[in-house]
């Protein structure tokens, strides 16, 4: 009976353990099917939202703004030094034998470049390999390399010259499957993912080898993280080293698996990995990298580049080849070992790869965004047409006018000549702005909003608003001569006292503090009398002038004040250069324009901005006009400019000057280019500069830089040619020349002139005889000036 007293509570024991192990049991069945349930809600949220980014628009694409295109044909004003810079500036680079697209090489006076395929708005510019021959500053010849054939045209692509960026600041050239070279493809392979093609997103055999090399070596050396997880990381994710992240990783990586195929992750891989950064932008994706560091498209790339950039993926900014070239060897230098042993390339490829350069800084096209003034004005016209996210997601490619080789000269001289400047007068933190034009199309070929070019903010070419001065003298002038006026008219420049209701007596004077009695028209403009100018323009009536001013193109209302007739009214120089455009176009009011045409991303137009031409004021009065202003650079306030410009070329113009010496500015044309300089100080202190002084010699140092062609004004019907009396003006030598000689309206030339033949053109033998002073004729008149 005592043994089997005893048996009873071991098989008690039993029940209780057979009891509490099978509580265990329920309860870790009811956590791993709530941790299924939990872990199939996540997975499917984390499906969600891999589905509904990579299935929709997966990236933002800046809008990318091009130059205008270079059109070379024989004849063009050129040298191979210009065609060098342009070439430079449009992304190519600089070869031993141009051979592949986006490549030059320069041997004396001939140029062989091979152009790249372009999509204009009239099609396809198709890759053409030439050689370009020069002589005298001109292009003589386009050869075809292959053939020798003469080509009478040819169009290069359009310098990249910035991008409007989504809030990411991110940038990158989408690559389609097909664009992605094998050679670039198999070393991707090679160095990142080996088991790619078969793996299901994780490879457990690269994460166990990670592991246990990691273990021996004491510290992290490798990873054993996939293509597909390091997509997710960059695409989805962040770069927080953390296990949650990394378990994150994994589930989508698979997920990411189930649903697309190799080819679209590798695609979308080789898009989204961050190689490097440009200032405020970073640099995504083999296809903007490639640009990026070596100017080539990713297709024509070298055994050597392709290991650097697939080397870089590790870490760019540590192998940025920028600031760090002896890393960025060593580790090339690995991946083209590895490159070796897995067949992608052969021994001989190594070896040519192992002892290639790397491309200089010069070469890595750092800040695409290099004109941030006229990129500003690019901005400002579209916003008028385009919503911002339209600018700064649909990959648009905006087609502009500027020059690069304009802008260039523009930028050097603006700087060098504002610094000479500085010393010449002692005052310090001078400033300026110019805008240039093409004269009769209105182009905007270049615009500086300050010294400093790659400085973005303040655009003084847009924004500052400064008292023009005498810049609105011609307008005065053109409503005189709308108004009965003539070049000869007699007007006085004497002392003037104006009173107003309200105000203090006004009484301007010369900039000479000197009256100078009674003086044609056409002199009281061209020296840039005051006196003379207040009382025409008080005799038009000041409203008249104001409405003169705005007809030019000027869009702003103006309070009619006395002291608007010489210039009190602030504008910006880009609305005196459109003022001064319709001077230019000879009456014609054409409106300044940045851009040429839109496109889609698939190359589709979506919008051209072609030329648009109003006439505002009659031919001849224009005509009249511009004769006065050619005179102004002749013999006027700006006739020194010929230091720098041949009085051969005609330049009509005007120079401008506020009160104390503020503000100098000069506007004028020749055959080809207008343009507008100022020159001031941003606290609006005096800079000591005149006019002539000041903003005339950074446009005669500009235009003298670039090749430009002679002003030969259209002659409109109904104008006559007479000789004027200059009275006590008149020197002996002027009885030999054309000095009073004036055009006038048919019909207003006064009773006692006598009429003459009109003017022989610039480039008749009888004249180019006159102005070379060869003759005793010549040398006689020398006596008298």
């Amino acid at each position: 009976m005592a043994r089997k007293t005893k048996a009873a509570p071991k098989k008690a024991r039993t029940k209780k353990i057979s009891t509490g192990s099978s509580f265990i049991t329920r309860i870790v069945i009811v956590v791993l099917l709530l941790f299924l349930a939990v872990f199939s809600v996540y997975a499917n949220y984390l499906d969600k939202v891999i589905r509904n980014k990579f299935d929709g628009k997966r990236w933002s694409i800046p809008a990318i703004v091009y130059a205008r295109p270079l059109e070379l044909y024989p004849g063009l004003l050129l040298d191979p030094q210009m065609l060098e810079e342009e070439l430079q500036i449009g992304g190519y680079r600089k070869d031993q034998k141009a051979i592949d697209p986006g490549g030059y090489d320069r041997r004396g006076n001939i140029v062989h470049l091979v152009t790249r395929e372009f999509h204009f708005p009239d099609g396809v510019e198709k890759s053409v390999s030439v050689a370009v021959s020069f002589a005298d500053h001109r292009v003589v010849a386009i050869n075809r390399m292959e053939t020798g054939e003469n080509i009478p045209l040819v169009r290069l692509d359009p310098a990249r010259i910035g991008s409007f960026h989504p809030r990411e600041h991110e940038d990158r050239i989408l690559l389609t499957r097909d664009k992605l070279p094998d050679l670039l493809v198999k070393t991707l392979i090679a160095v990142e993912d080996q088991h790619f093609y078969t793996h299901f997103g994780v490879d457990p055999v690269a994460i166990f080898r990670a592991i246990f090399v990691n273990l021996r070596a004491g510290q992290t050396v490798q990873g054993g993280s996939t293509l597909t997880q390091q997509l997710v990381k960059n695409f989805f994710l962040n770069n927080e080293r953390t296990l949650w992240r990394k378990i994150n990783e994994a589930i989508m990586a698979v997920l990411l698996e189930m649903h697309y195929s190799k080819d679209e992750i590798l695609t979308a891989y080789a898009n989204e990995i961050f190689l490097g950064q440009d200032g405020g932008r970073a640099v995504h994706g083999f296809g903007l990298a490639s640009q990026f560091y070596f100017r080539r498209d990713v297709e024509d790339l070298s055994p050597a580049q392709v290991a650097m950039l697939v080397g870089m993926i590790k870490g760019p900014s540590y192998y940025d080849p920028r600031r760090h070239q002896e890393r960025c060897l060593k580790r090339r230098q690995v991946v083209l070992e590895v490159m070796r042993a897995e067949n992608v390339i052969s021994e001989a490829e190594y070896q040519t790869a192992r002892a290639a350069k790397l491309d200089s800084a010069d070469t890595i096209m750092s800040g695409f965004n290099r004109y941030p003034a006229f990129l500003d004005l690019v901005r400002r016209q579209l916003d008028r047409d385009y919503r911002e996210e339209d600018l700064t997601g649909d990959g648009l490619k905006i087609l502009t006018t500027l020059d690069p080789q304009v802008q260039l000269k523009t930028e050097k001289n603006l700087a060098a000549t504002l610094s000479a400047l500085e010393k010449s007068t002692g005052r310090k933190e001078l400033e300026g702005a110019v805008v240039i034009t093409s004269r009769d199309g209105g182009e905007i070929l270049a615009l500086a909003g300050g010294r400093n070019p790659l400085q973005p903010g303040f655009n003084r070419a847009l924004d500052a608003r400064r008292p023009i001065g005498s810049l609105v003298k011609p307008a005065v002038y053109l409503a005189a001569l709308a108004d009965g006026y003539t070049l000869a008219t007699p007007v006085d420049d004497t002392a003037i006292t104006i009173s107003a209701p309200g105000s203090k007596k006004w009484q301007p004077a010369n900039f000479d503090k000197t009256e100078h009695g009674r003086v044609p028209l056409y002199e009281a403009l061209a020296n840039s009398y005051n006196l003379a100018t207040v009382r025409v323009g008080m005799d038009v009536g000041v409203e008249k002038v104001i409405g003169c001013v705005r007809r030019l193109g000027v869009e702003q209302d103006f309070s009619p004040y006395p002291s608007f007739l010489l210039g009190t009214a602030p504008l910006a120089p880009i609305e005196v250069a459109q003022m001064y455009q319709t001077f230019a176009a000879g009456g014609f009011y054409v409106p300044q324009r940045a851009i040429s045409s839109v496109l889609t991303a698939d190359n589709k137009v979506v919008k051209r901005f072609g030329l648009s031409v109003e006439q505002r004021f009659p031919a001849n009065s224009i005509f009249l006009l511009n004769n006065a202003l050619k005179r102004v650079v002749s013999e006027g306030t700006a006739h020194s400019l010929s230091r720098y410009i041949s009085n051969d070329i005609g330049v009509a113009g005007k120079t401008g000057t506020s009160d104390d010496l503020r503000d100098s500015w000069f506007a004028g044309f020749t055959g080809d280019r207008l343009g507008v300089v100022w020159v001031g100080r941003d606290d609006n202190k005096p800079t000591r500069l005149t006019g002539s002084g000041g903003a005339m010699v950074v446009w005669g140092r500009i235009m003298q830089s670039l090749p430009i062609q002679p002003l030969e004004l259209t002659e409109p019907e109904g104008i006559e040619w007479a000789h004027v009396n200059l009275g006590n003006h008149q020197s002996f030598g002027d009885l030999f020349g054309d000095r009073n000689l004036l055009p006038f309206i048919a019909g207003t030339v006064p009773q006692q002139m006598a009429t003459a033949p009109r003017p022989l053109p610039q480039d008749s033998p009888v004249e180019t005889l006159r102005k070379t002073g060869t003759g005793l004729w010549d040398r006689i008149r020398s006596w008298f000036h």
